[in-house]
């Protein structure tokens, strides 16, 4: 089982899956837009902006895309990229 933790001010994150539209309408995957929302998965060391399990958004084309156990849909990115934390 492969472990990620980001260093410095950078934070990994699992994308959120894409939404079906109102109307119903189903795209193909290659033609929807990718999430911009995602759930914190680990924080690097020096960061105290966000923590574990927080739900963010995060700047279009923002981060490196990783791949965790066999499993796409993470991110890493600097903290600079992150836009909010959404709080319910």
């Amino acid at each position: 089982m492969v472990q990620i933790k980001p260093l410095g001010k950078r934070i990994l994150l699992k994308r959120s899956s894409a939404q079906q539209t109102k109307g119903g309408i189903l795209l193909p995957e290659t033609a929807q837009e990718k999430p911009k929302r995602g759930t914190v998965i680990a924080v690097g060391s020096s960061e105290e902006g966000v923590k574990v399990g927080d739900e963010v958004y995060f700047a279009a084309y923002a981060g490196s895309e990783v791949s965790m156990n066999n499993e796409e849909g993470y991110l890493i990115l600097p903290m600079d990229e992150v836009l909010c934390v959404v709080e319910s």
